[in-house]
């Protein structure tokens, strides 16, 4: 079934993807060593992220338009907001991108964060991988939005777009600085709105401490709803130098890192974890150090 799957992934197949896909992210047996057999030849992983309602999706929907006209295949992954019922994804493919269900050069999945803390789905790194292992031209991770997740992004993508609306004033100023600092392209969006020239200039200071020699933080302006600047974000996305050779090296031990975390905390069980802790409570001496030293050691 594995090699039968792996030979489906290489001239990508979707069903094979797909299938591929689900199987990784159950956990299904056989899916460490078929993910061990992938040769990640693909192109690079493009990271769009920024606030709830600054028109990421339909950037997203610009830049499959852009490149599919220059007959290039485009996967995305849509992270969604997990479910609290059964923890699929509240957000649909249809629902966001329906007219490029269907297109055989393009391939999209959403994905639930299925709880996870950082915004991202928990098996993102070995999605991408699938995805990479497959002949795309491009691959856009679009992120939730919310929390940790843009952050966490900047492990995962060769190249960050950050999405932002004029209005987005006080929600830049409250950003940290590891946001400002993970950005290759700001997007100004909506940029047709009232002060928006006044915004991104604003924004282009913000960035200055971050430009430098090494990393040339870009800004780009839209109206991704009458496509306008799409072309101009995606000539930016194909001509950014999306991987400088210690850039890689940090993007590689990130990855490894979260594997690896991922893998020794499986053995963790945050229901039973409760439950013990539901009992320690009812210690008036209770610690908090004492009582995680238990899971500290075998």
């Amino acid at each position: 079934m594995w090699n039968e799957l792996l030979s489906g992934i290489q001239i990508g197949n979707h069903k094979s993807i797909a299938r591929a896909i689900s199987l990784v992210e159950n956990e299904v047996n056989g899916s460490l060593l078929f993910l061990q057999q992938l040769q990640m030849k693909s192109g690079s992983v493009v990271g769009i992220t920024g606030p709830p309602g600054a028109g990421k999706s339909t950037i997203v929907d610009g830049l499959i338009g852009h490149w599919t006209k220059n007959g290039q295949k485009v996967a995305v992954l849509c992270v969604d907001p997990s479910s609290p019922f059964n923890f699929g994804a509240l957000l649909g493919d249809r629902i966001r991108m329906s007219e490029w269900y269907n297109h055989p050069n393009v391939y999209i999945r959403s994905l639930a964060t299925r709880g996870s803390l950082g915004g991202l789905h928990p098996s993102i790194i070995e999605i991408t991988a699938i995805l990479q292992a497959a002949p795309f031209d491009h691959i856009i991770v679009e992120t939730v939005g919310v929390g940790q997740s843009e952050i966490e992004i900047a492990g995962l993508a060769d190249l960050t777009v950050v999405v932002l609306v004029p209005e987005a004033g006080d929600e830049v100023q409250a950003m940290k600085a590891g946001l400002m600092e993970i950005a290759d392209i700001f997007v100004v969006n909506k940029s047709d709105r009232p002060d928006a020239d006044l915004f991104a200039r604003n924004l282009k200071l913000m960035i200055a401490p971050v430009s430098n020699e090494h990393k040339n933080v870009t800004i780009c302006k839209t109206v991704a709803s009458t496509k306008q600047g799409i072309e101009e974000l995606a000539m930016k996305i194909d001509s950014a130098v999306l991987v400088e050779n210690d850039r890689k090296q940090w993007l590689m031990t990130e990855r490894v890192y979260q594997l690896v975390q991922k893998h020794r905390m499986k053995q963790f069980n945050k229901a039973e974890i409760k439950e013990e802790l539901s009992v320690a409570l009812l210690n008036p001496d209770f610690n908090l150090f004492s009582f995680t030293q238990r899971y500290l050691y075998d």
